[in-house]
């Protein structure tokens, strides 16, 4: 791999601020930023636009033409290789030799079967110079963290999963009696809206949709694309004027197979009301058990309840319909579940300077006998938001992709 000069670092970094714009946008595509530059000089950028859209490439490529400048000759800085195949849009390996580009620097391979090394193979075989970031490069790292949901779902054919939980400082995400509005500022309520907005979807649970009736959806500020909110209710009682039913953006109703004409019925007033659904195997029947974490024994784990839905066998399923971030906001059940069985990828913490006392927590977890039996993270950020503490917390040696 060749060393990267500070210019080369310094334009794949703002290739990476085109990227950023993109996360809220490009689902289930990965967000990318490219930007153009001819001797020293900025002279187009852009970000994958909203699927079926153009892809960053040409969006940097149309700047340029509408700056008035000549693309013939001049470097792209892209953030992940640029696509060799036909999907809704044309190859933008093809476009970049069809404009003349003389060198094209690339971040990030891309793990997409249908690309895979073959756009960087193209491009070379046009006679375009492609310089490849090694992979533990701090700005390859960086294009890693911002795709991170596209990669958890090429590589591990399951979105990236992150729980969003707002607490006190003893740990309380509510009182006794379920009040919770509001234990954070409103600073940290719209930073949540953010995380929001960049997932493809929002999970919660059934117990969370009855006591809060939540919307879920992204509201603090403008938006093209509303995430699919996921709903996990093993017995369909989801009510049919619930918020979110109500607001745009699609509602995906998870449960297990009716047992009676009753659930049935429920089903159907569902789908009335523009839930779709989709019946889910219960959880024992088809994963083993995982660990809380590095070291966690079976003796730390609660066993799946046989009435809930299975989150091993949806995940996958969220996947295959294009979901790239999982983002939870759930309750203290839903959240343990998913500690337990290996499933969170990381959670974002945001920690108000307040004690609450008796109150629920964060997640359900089972009594430990021993510390050595304790789910250990690592905190990958921390920063002040407002007067809270975010902290974003990853599991022991849970790399991203």
């Amino acid at each position: 791999m060749p060393d990267f000069s500070a210019p080369d670092s310094a334009w794949i970094q703002a290739a990476l601020a085109q990227a950023r714009l993109a996360q809220p946008i490009s689902a289930p595509n990965p967000p990318v930023g490219c930007v153009i530059v001819r001797d020293g000089r900025l002279i187009g950028q852009g970000h994958t636009q909203q699927a079926g859209g153009p892809h960053a490439e040409v969006m940097a490529m149309r700047d340029v033409q509408a700056r008035g400048e000549s693309l013939r000759g001049a470097t792209a800085y892209v953030t992940l290789e640029p696509c060799s195949h036909h999907g809704r849009t044309p190859p933008c390996a093809d476009a970049l030799i069809r404009e003349g580009i003389a060198r094209v620097v690339v971040a990030l391979r891309d793990p997409n079967p249908l690309v895979a090394g073959q756009g960087v193979a193209r491009l070379r075989a046009a006679g375009v110079v492609v310089d490849e970031i090694s992979p533990n490069h701090p700005d390859a790292l960086e294009a890693r963290e911002i795709k991170i949901g596209f990669l958890s779902r090429m590589v591990r054919q399951r979105p990236w999963v992150r729980l969003k939980v707002a607490a006190s400082l003893d740990g309380r995400t509510a009182l006794d009696n379920g009040v919770s509005q509001w234990i954070t500022s409103p600073a940290a309520r719209e930073d949540g809206q953010h995380w929001r907005a960049r997932a493809s979807a929002v999970l919660t649970g059934i117990g969370t949709v009855l006591d809060d009736n939540p919307r879920l959806d992204v509201r603090a500020f403008e938006t093209p694309r509303q995430p699919l909110r996921v709903v996990l209710d093993s017995r369909w009682r989801m009510p049919t004027d619930a918020a979110m039913l109500g607001t745009p953006g699609g509602v995906l109703v998870v449960g297990l197979p009716p047992t009676d004409d009753a659930g049935k019925s429920r089903q159907s007033a569902l789908r009335d009301a523009g839930a779709e659904l989709l019946e889910s195997p219960s959880g024992p029947a088809s994963g083993p058990a995982h660990a809380m974490g590095a070291g966690a024994g079976a003796a730390g784990l609660a066993a799946p309840m046989p009435t809930q839905v299975d989150l091993v066998w949806l995940l996958p399923e969220l996947a295959r319909r294009g979901v790239n971030e999982l983002h939870v906001e759930a309750g203290a059940r839903l959240n343990g579940h998913l500690i337990a069985q290996g499933l969170a990828d990381e959670i974002l913490v945001y920690l108000a300077p307040k004690l609450l006392g008796p109150g629920r927590a964060l997640a359900a977890l089972p009594p430990l006998v021993g510390l050595d039996g304790c789910w250990q993270g690592e905190i990958r950020d921390l920063s002040l938001v407002g007067p809270d503490v975010r902290m974003i917390v990853r599991p022991s040696g849970r790399e991203c992709f």
